[in-house]
């Protein structure tokens, strides 16, 4: 059984009041606005949401609200990015109880482990609940692999059902569809290379730019799922300049900024993350108003 998670999935911000305690009520704003212009899913408190900023308390309040707003209008799968695994399991535990549809679950921060304890990690967590689970693979960021080593040991874990390949290589894309066939849907989740990962298989994107440009990045997987390349281009050109700063150390920052200057969020961050300044600022700044100012004209909401 797969997941059914499919199109355009914004790992959405997380947002602070500022004294920088979460700013719940706007945080559950920019969810909403995301659904109501098309988007097919949310993932709650990934990268983009600050997981690992976040308080246990926070995190399951935020989660709360993701559910309550959302309403069952598009699935609401949360981030499991903690320290341990005895965190991992709680945190899985009650996401479930709160209504979460999925998890996307990480390797534990900071260690980075051995084949063997990553998928022990794994293998816990999925069976401490029965929601469907994304690995997120993610190499440069967290310094280990999951690779189809790993996954050949967790191919009888019924509830692991997803991969979200975050490494820069797409060949991985056939290699693992080529490797597993069906068994594990594979979802692009470096943005930069959605475009080249959707065309090799995948079922979706999960995206960090789409926050700030939630129509343009619906109007790609229309395009996508009614074969029109050229349009599917034309957007994806568009959108690349943008769209290399998911791969970029200030991804968070960069992301908040392009959702403040388009009026969807707010650019605060928590430390030791700081909002850009100076030139850096400036930078992000030109290219946010140019994708602006040069939006594509189609931007169907549906696919």
């Amino acid at each position: 059984m797969t997941t059914g998670w499919r199109g355009v999935i914004p790992a959405v911000t997380t947002q602070f009041n500022e004294d920088l305690s979460i700013d719940f009520e706007n945080t559950r704003r920019v969810q909403d606005a995301l659904v109501n212009d098309g988007v097919h899913g949310l993932i709650v408190m990934g990268t983009c949401g600050e997981n690992n900023s976040l308080d246990p308390d926070e995190k399951r309040a935020i989660l709360k609200g993701a559910v309550e707003v959302v309403a069952g209008r598009v699935p609401v799968i949360t981030g499991v990015s903690e320290f341990d695994t005895r965190r991992a399991v709680a945190y899985a535990r009650d996401a479930e109880k709160a209504g979460a549809d999925g998890l996307m679950l990480l390797p534990a921060m900071v260690y980075v482990p051995k084949p063997e304890e990553l998928v022990a990690h794994f293998k816990t967590v999925a069976e401490a609940t029965s929601l469907p689970i994304m690995l997120y693979n993610n190499p440069p960021a967290y310094r280990v692999n999951i690779g189809a080593d790993v996954l050949r040991q967790l191919e009888g874990v019924a509830n692991i059902k997803a991969v979200k390949e975050s490494a820069p290589d797409t060949r991985r894309f056939t290699d693992l569809i080529n490797e597993f066939g069906d068994r594990f849907d594979i979802f692009a989740g470096l943005d930069d290379v959605a475009l080249e990962g959707m065309m090799l298989g995948a079922k979706g994107w999960v995206s960090g730019l789409t926050s700030a440009f939630p129509q343009e990045s619906v109007a790609l997987i229309a395009a996508i799922d009614r074969g029109d390349w050229e349009e599917a281009r034309r957007i994806y050109r568009w959108f690349m300049p943008l769209l290399h700063l998911d791969a970029e150390h200030d991804l968070v920052q960069t992301i908040k900024l392009a959702e403040q200057i388009m009026g969807r969020g707010s650019e605060r961050v928590r430390m030791p993350r700081m909002i850009l300044q100076g030139a850096r600022r400036a930078e992000i700044t030109a290219m946010v108003e140019k994708a602006a100012a040069t939006r594509p004209s189609k931007t169907a909401k549906t696919a």
